[in-house]
């Protein structure tokens, strides 16, 4: 019984160890991870040069040289003599009376309410002749003399069909002294204007600018004063940034006495697309200057002050317009002067021909009224026709439409204003 318990106790073991044979086997050798697939490996792409380009800066303002300039004042002119006769004062006055190469209308300018006697055509010199009672004379008595005083009246009506005057208002006093005890004399006049006070700003745009020159147009003018007489020298530019190259062009001007280009008075000096037509209406040296630089514009404007008005600043807006230098210049795209006729600063006159189309009123000299001397003067006066037209003042000529059967011109546009400017009256 033993042994049998031994032996079944035996194969009991060893049928356990079996088993444990079948579960735990011998351990494999592990293989290696297994790689992911590798792709193409890219190289960082090099350039032989080094890129140079960066955006455009917005345009900055020119830096302000030092200008050698001084105001030249102008100096009183000797235009007016009296010769005090035994009965009558004689009275003569250059036509350019105010000495700045601007004759004046002798039917402005009365001997109190006297019109001129006479004209020496020669000398350029208006006549006037008063018995001592007349004309609006007064009499004052002192202790040595009898004083006959007359007042010459200077009253400018505008140019042409322009609102504007060259010439200012004025009041000249002549007298006539007779000594109780002595010989007639007469005594030198010298009349007097306060000057206005200078001031100047001047707004300039992104890509247009307007600005005054010097008179050799090599720098910005430190000055905004001027003279009646004077020429007053403007530059147009247009900043070329990142454009193509541009032409500048001024399609219109408008001088106002406030920044407002819309207020009143106001007188158009440039329009109808580029035409200065300030010297056809009013006979003055106004014109663009020859064309340089594609990108610039230069004309001169000769000083003026709105009629009836006591303020001397004028502001000066101009529509600025700029095209490439591919396209050329037409009867939209100009810059028209006349000087005897129309000519284009360019030198493309036929794109001048319609700039008499605006309703533009060439300047004629007036008429002269001559009044009749004083009896007791003798001599015979010839009479010419009297009176002048009356002058009227025409709008601005509106903006043509553009013909869409022809290609669209690519321009930009602009308004600036430049002001104030001031203009001051000249002394006699």
């Amino acid at each position: 019984m033993k042994l049998t318990a031994v032996c079944i106790v035996v194969l009991a073991f060893l049928g356990s160890f079996c088993d444990a044979q079948g579960v735990y086997a011998k351990p494999r050798k592990p293989s290696p991870p297994q790689q992911p697939p590798q792709q193409p490996q890219q190289q960082l792409q090099t350039f032989e040069k080094e890129l140079t380009w960066k955006y455009p800066d917005d345009p900055q303002p020119d830096p302000k040289p030092n200008v050698p300039f001084e105001l030249r004042y102008p100096v009183p002119a000797a235009t007016v003599a009296v010769k005090c006769r035994e009965a009558i004062a004689h009275v003569e006055v250059k036509k350019d009376m105010f000495g700045i190469g601007q004759p004046i209308n002798p039917n402005d300018l009365t001997l109190g309410n006297c019109p001129p006697v006479g004209e020496d055509p020669t000398a350029q010199v208006l006549i006037y002749e008063a018995e001592l009672h007349q004309c609006g004379s007064q009499l004052t008595m002192t202790n040595d003399a009898l004083i006959y005083t007359y007042i010459l009246n200077y009253n400018p009506t505008p140019m042409g069909s322009s609102p504007v005057v060259r010439t200012t208002q004025a009041a000249i006093i002549v007298e006539c002294h007779y000594p109780r005890k002595h010989n007639v004399s007469s005594l030198p006049l010298e009349p007097l204007w306060v000057p206005f006070s200078e001031v100047k700003m001047a707004e300039e745009f992104l890509y247009f600018t307007m600005k005054l020159m010097t008179d050799d147009w090599m720098y910005e003018r430190p000055s905004s004063q001027y003279f009646l007489g004077d020429l007053i020298r403007i530059e147009v530019t247009v900043k070329q940034h990142f454009h193509v190259p541009l032409r500048v062009y001024v399609d219109r001007c408008v001088a106002t006495l406030s920044p407002d280009a819309t207020s009143r008075p106001n007188y158009a000096f440039i329009d109808n697309f580029g035409c200065l037509i300030d010297a056809r209406i009013t006979g003055s040296d106004s014109k663009f200057m020859a064309r340089t630089e594609e990108n610039k514009l230069h004309f001169q404007l000769e000083a003026f002050r709105f009629q009836n008005t006591d303020s001397g600043l004028i502001y000066i807006t101009c529509h600025l317009k700029a095209t490439s230098t591919a396209y050329a210049i037409d009867s939209q795209h100009r810059a028209c002067s006349y000087i005897g006729e129309w000519k284009e600063a360019s030198g493309v006159d036929p794109a001048c021909d319609s700039c008499e189309s605006g309703g533009v009123v060439p300047y004629t000299a007036p008429a002269v009224t001559f009044g009749n001397p004083p009896a007791i003067s003798g001599g015979d006066v010839t009479q010419p026709a009297p009176g002048s037209p009356d002058i009227p003042y025409n709008p601005p000529v509106p903006r043509k439409v553009r013909d869409l059967t022809q290609p669209e011109i690519l321009e930009w546009e602009g308004d600036v204003t430049l002001g104030p400017i001031t203009i001051m009256e000249k002394k006699l």
